[in-house]
Order: C-alpha cells, then sequence, then structure tokens
C-alpha cells in the first residue's frame, strides 16, 4: 500500500460514546494501514433553517484540507456497493500513489462545491443517519474492507 487513506469532517465528536466507538475503529484500522482523521471547522450559532450557510461554512473550512487526494464524498444518494467490493475498490485507491480522502459532511450535508470536486459520491445506506452514526459506519466499513483485503479474521 502506498496512498495515503485521510477521512475529513466538520467538527469534532462532542458525545462521548460516538468518540469512543469512532477511536475503536480508528485503532484497528491504524492496525492494518496508515489513517489520518482530520477535523474541520464546524459552523456554529447558527439555525437549522440556514442549512446552506452552514454548508458554506464547513466547505470552505473543508477545502484548505483537501489535497490532490482522490475524493469520496458522502452521501445517501450516492453509489453503493457490497463490504466485498468496496475492500476490491479500496485495495486499488490504496495501491495508487494518489491518496485517498473520504469526506463526510455535518448535520447539514455537503456543500454542492464539495460534492462537484468529488471523484466517487458514496452512499453507506439509502437512507439518512445522523453524521455521527455516518462517522462510525464509514469507519468500521474501512476497517472491514482492510480485514477482507489481508485476508484477515473480523475481529469484534
Amino acid at each position: 500500500m502506498s496512498g495515503r487513506l485521510r477521512i475529513l469532517w466538520p467538527g469534532k465528536t462532542r458525545d462521548l460514546d460516538w468518540r469512543a466507538l469512532q477511536e475503536f475503529y480508528l485503532r484497528r484500522i491504524r492496525q492494518l494501514a496508515p489513517c489520518e482523521v482530520v477535523e474541520t471547522r464546524e459552523a456554529r450559532g447558527l439555525e437549522d433553517s440556514q442549512s446552506a450557510r452552514i454548508k458554506e461554512i464547513e466547505a470552505a473550512s473543508l477545502e484548505k484540507r483537501l489535497k490532490d487526494d482522490y475524493i469520496i464524498c458522502l452521501s445517501d444518494g450516492g453509489k453503493t456497493m457490497t463490504s466485498e467490493a468496496f475492500a476490491g475498490f479500496l485495495q486499488k485507491r490504496l495501491s495508487e500513489a494518489r491518496g485517498t480522502a473520504f469526506v463526510g459532511g455535518g448535520f447539514a450535508g455537503l456543500a454542492g462545491r464539495i460534492l462537484e470536486r468529488a471523484d466517487l459520491t458514496l452512499s453507506l445506506s439509502p437512507m439518512t443517519f445522523s453524521h455521527e452514526l455516518c462517522r462510525v459506519a464509514l469507519l468500521e466499513q474501512i476497517y472491514r474492507a482492510l480485514t477482507i483485503m489481508k485476508g484477515k479474521r473480523y475481529a469484534k
């Protein structure tokens, strides 16, 4: 594996239970591959009705941290994959020199200009989940994919 793996999302996960789950999967991922989580600026102090403004503020912060990576944006309308297909996709991505960045949005989602930069838009499910649950689900699927790629037993 030569490509780097990065995960970007706005804001820190403040709920300790969700944060513990994220750290649980990050520890497991990092035993199998280098992985960096980048928590960017979160729009705060705005009403839910200002979702367009929230997305723009968070997009500006995300853009500052995006590199020349292959960008995968999370969206409920994106491409779906089985865990095995995702493992094959991730194996290909990690074998290339260009890094891979997963980009998740905050509670309002991602701004259109971030989605337009995506090389792939990926759906974890056609259902809508909280951004905290999406973070954990993404990390779990990355861990699962790495265990499939390396022929290791999935440890619960």
